[in-house]
């Protein structure tokens, strides 16, 4: 059978021998030169297709891309058409400003992606023509026999033909928290996950121990990781919630500007006004109904927790995900490097006497035995297990790099470290003569030690094979019978530490009189060790504060059942009193299929284990159509397709692939869980923000919409002239709405629960708002122009003038109106903003400019106001705010 053909079965279902036949290839020989060049030309280089870099055009344009962004663009181009050439250059300087900001911010994000990329080409070790030699990876062809060993990358998709004690990390791939053994044994499962495929090695991981020899089945795009590399291009990339509701925003805004622009017009024309007047007015009114500054002011606050999530190690890609992460409502997180340190740590010490737990705090490690707090020195059972693992090992813990060597033979140095057995001075105590390494058969591995009068033999294995060949037990410091009662009760206790989520090895020592003895025999248990990968210190308190938000977390990891359940009841993703609800990738099924009672457990579990990219992204599917907002937090290339998928994708910077980071919304830096909750923070802020400039913009400019349609509908001078119009919300829809965009938000948003997803950027109860702070805005423009005329009888150029400047400061002043109701009206976010009384002070200098400053002055057609007309203004000026502030006391009663 060629090997273009489709093999009947998968290659870890088949024999090694019939593997090697099928795909022509001598092991001893490996492939000849001319069949790898055919073979080449057939498969292709053994590389994943590279992602396609978002060019500097795209990012330019895709400021462009929002409808709110298009409508202003319109309105810019009928202003020009009917010669508001003033309003038409300062809309499209708007838009500029606002597209460079997005552009930067953006562009500076994805050349920072760029340095976190990892270069360098792999090369491999393969058997070709008889004789092994170092090839480019990216030359492997289907039939080639690759060598591996100790520290080495797996190149392509191996099925294993020879192991010596090989162990695979593949927490990248699959979440496997601890190194997987290997073996060369066919395996009859078809539906055996990917995490348990042990005759397999795979692209992308890397050899922690031993050596092996394997032929490639799989290069490039057909490797595990090359179908999850095709996933992660398959997924769907969601618009952000802030993105949607921007464009429901934009659709309302253009029935709002046809409404107002016929309304107007054909209110004036029927009233008897000029026709070239109404209909001028009509159009900057219509276009005042635009908010020019919302895409400037959005972009900006969405920019500035852009900045300050950089400075807190958080890198964002993307300006609206800042925001999606204050709309998150259910954040999927893997465990292993993200919840967990990724390392393994003593935890346990299964004795005769009862079990010593190991824990450490600021640097300090503590030991307690029965409850009591014992010295490790002086505690002899205590003592021994401890030093066997110690001296059963390879592991270093000092280095350039830091420790190295196995993960649980580092937690087992480490922890004898604590207890003051450095395996230095160990190993100059008692000299190793002999080791036996670990073996994947016998599942043991011992080493002999020099010792007065022989050798002490120090072994650690599997639980069940090093029970099989104990004779004799320590128990408090004596070597007792160990019968087959015994042996039973030993092998309960395994089982409930494994149920306990930790990772069960057994140590066990002899005394032998040479050191060519066989060290599998008559000997004396110490003990069995509980390990486990701990959780990161500051993610139980992250947890916590996501729960107080009101945002669920749910872990979804490839690693097992019983480690994951143990996991989450550990940081708090599942409360002491919760029962833990757990579900193994196996059990999930076919999750497009409308199956109501496995969709209601799913719903309820915390906790899913052993799920395959695929399934991950069915369950982000599942829940997103439920109407949640979906957060996915991650490390692996298994992740990688569901960070794409889900509506922000979180990326771990140091321990992270870099397929993971390139598909992700945003990359953690530190890999710190707790930057979420800080990110989640500052995205529900920069959100009440949008809102709140949102409702002071379009409660200004529908303030004097009405004002100057009602002027018309009655056949009154208008209060406001069009010229003035646009010199007014060029100043004040920007300046003044920038300052609320960099508030600072209440203090209690990460009380409050998530906002409803389908919930509009505007709700009835804001519309309500803008229309009642509208009719204040009115009330006090019209108010004012009205006094002017027919108390203060002033000429009509005088009470324009007082219209315009009561205006004006009004809603400089609507800004304090725009607090939270549960805020205090002197001590508020707004009030102590340095921005905001910085946009004040500088809007209502221009506005003594445009009447003190005649060439301007002229222009806008206003005069400068007497002492007496002064009064007037500012004392209508304050209306607004006044009766403002009485109703959000209200409010806050209520």
């Amino acid at each position: 059978m060629s090997p273009d053909n489709e093999a009947p079965r998968p290659a870890f279902l088949r024999p090694a021998d019939e593997l090697l036949e099928s795909l022509e290839v001598a092991r001893e020989r490996g492939l000849s030169a001319g069949m790898v060049s055919r073979r080449l030309e057939e498969t292709g280089p053994n590389r994943l297709r590279k992602s396609e870099r978002k060019p500097w055009w795209r990012v330019a344009l895709d400021q462009f891309k929002s409808l709110v962004v298009i409508l202003l663009l319109v309105a810019a181009a009928i202003a020009a058409a009917f010669g508001q050439m003033v309003e038409a250059v300062a809309i499209a300087a708007a838009l500029v400003i606002n597209a460079v900001i997005g552009f930067v911010t953006e562009w500076k994000a994805l050349q920072s992606m760029e340095a976190l990329k990892r270069m360098g080409q792999m090369s491999a070790r393969v058997r070709r023509d008889g004789e092994e030699r170092k090839v480019p990876s990216s030359e492997l062809v289907p039939g080639d026999m690759v060598l591996l060993g100790e520290g080495e990358m797996v190149p392509a998709d191996l099925r294993l033909v020879e192991v010596e004690n090989l162990q695979c990390n593949e927490a990248a791939l699959t979440g496997e928290s601890v190194p997987v053994s290997k073996t060369t044994d066919r395996l009859e499962d078809p539906e055996i996950p990917l995490a348990e495929r042990e005759n397999m090695a795979f692209s992308g991981t890397a050899v922690s121990r031993g050596a092996a020899e394997g032929v490639v089945v799989a290069t490039g795009m057909d490797t595990e990781i090359g179908r999850i590399s095709a996933m992660v291009e398959e997924a769907e990339e969601e618009a952000t919630p802030l993105e949607r509701r921007l464009e429901g925003l934009g659709k309302r805004l253009i029935y709002l500007v046809i409404v107002v622009g016929v309304g107007v017009a054909v209110s004036g024309i029927v009233a008897g006004k000029d026709l070239l007047i109404m209909v001028e007015t009509a159009i900057v009114l219509a276009i005042a109904a635009v908010p020019e500054g919302l895409p400037i002011v959005a972009t900006v606050a969405l920019g500035r927790g852009m900045w300050r999530m950089a400075r807190r190690n958080a890198l964002v890609k993307r300006l609206a995900a800042v925001e999606t992460l204050g709309a998150t409502t259910v954040i999927f997180s893997d465990k292993t490097g993200t919840l967990t340190e990724n390392r393994m740590v003593l935890r346990r010490v299964a004795l005769a006497i009862g079990d010593a737990q190991i824990s450490r705090h600021n640097g300090d490690a503590r030991f307690r035995l029965d409850d009591e707090d014992v010295d490790p020195q002086e505690q002899d059972d205590l003592h021994r297990a401890l030093r066997a693992g110690v001296l059963c090992s390879n592991a270093e813990l000092e280095g350039g790099d830091g420790p190295s060597g196995d993960p649980t033979e580092v937690a087992l140095v480490e922890a004898g470290a604590w207890a003051g057995l450095d395996r230095p001075d160990l190993l100059d105590e008692l000299p190793e003569e002999r080791e036996e390494s670990f073996d994947t058969e016998t599942k043991k591995m011992a080493t002999f030690h020099r010792v007065q009068g022989g050798f002490l033999v120090a072994v650690k294995g599997a639980p069940e094979p090093v029970l099989d060949v104990c004779t004799r037990v320590l128990e408090d410091g004596e070597e007792k019978e160990f019968d087959d009662a015994a042996r039973d009760a030993w092998l309960e206790r395994n089982e409930s530490l494994a149920e306990d989520g930790l990772r069960v090895l057994a140590v066990a020592e002899k005394r032998a009189e040479r050191a060519d003895e066989a060290p599998y025999q008559g000997l004396t248990l110490l003990g069995l060790v509980g390990l486990y990968d701990p959780p990161r210190e500051s993610v139980k308190e992250a947890i916590r504060a996501c729960r107080e938000a009101g945002i669920r977390v749910v872990m979804v990891t490839g690693d097992q059942p019983a480690t994951a359940a143990n996991i989450a009841r550990a940081i708090g993703i599942v409360g002491e009193e919760e029962e833990t609800t757990t579900m193994r990738g196996r059990d999930l099924g076919d999750l497009d299929e409308d199956h109501s009672e496995r969709a209601e457990r799913v719903w309820q579990t915390a906790v899913f284990a052993r799920v395959s990219p695929e399934q991950k992204l069915s369950l982000i599917r599942v829940y997103q159509d439920r109407g949640e907002v979906v957060g996915m937090t991650g490390d692996g290339v298994n992740d990688a397709p569901a960070l794409k998928k889900a509506d922000i994708g979180i990326a771990m910077g140091r321990r992270g692939t870099e397929v993971a980071r390139e598909t992700s919304d945003i990359v953690l830096k530190d890999d710190a869980f707790e930057t979420i909750v800080m990110a989640i923070d500052q995205g529900r802020t920069i959100f009440e923000n949008i809102r709140r400039f949102i409702v002071f913009l379009l409660s200004g400019n529908l303030g004097q919409i009405v004002g100057v349609s009602a002027a018309a509908l009655v056949n009154a001078p208008l209060p406001l002239l069009p010229l003035q119009i646009l010199f007014l919300n060029l100043l004040l829809d920007v300046f003044p709405a920038l300052a609320i965009g960099v508030s600072r938000g209440s203090a209690d948003i990460m009380r409050q629960p998530p906002r409803d997803p389908a919930e509009p950027i505007l709700t009835r109860g804001h519309w309500l708002g803008i229309a009642g702070f509208g009719l204040l805005m009115t009330t006090a423009l019209l108010g004012v122009f009205g006094w002017a005329l027919l108390v203060m009888e002033v000429d009509t150029t005088r009470a324009v003038t007082m219209a315009f400047l009561t205006y004006g400061l009004a809603r400089l002043w609507h800004v304090f109106n725009m607090r939270t109701p549960d805020s205090p009206m002197l001590r508020n976010d707004l009030v102590t903003n340095p921005w905001v009384w910085g946009a004040i002070v500088l809007c209502a200098a221009l506005l003594a400019v445009a009447v003190y400053v005649p060439p301007l002055a002229a222009l806008l057609q206003v005069v400068p106001p007497t002492p007496a007309e002064w009064i007037v203004i500012l004392t209508g000026s304050l209306v607004p705010l006044a009766l403002g502030q009485l109703a959000l006391a209200v409010l806050r009663r209520r």
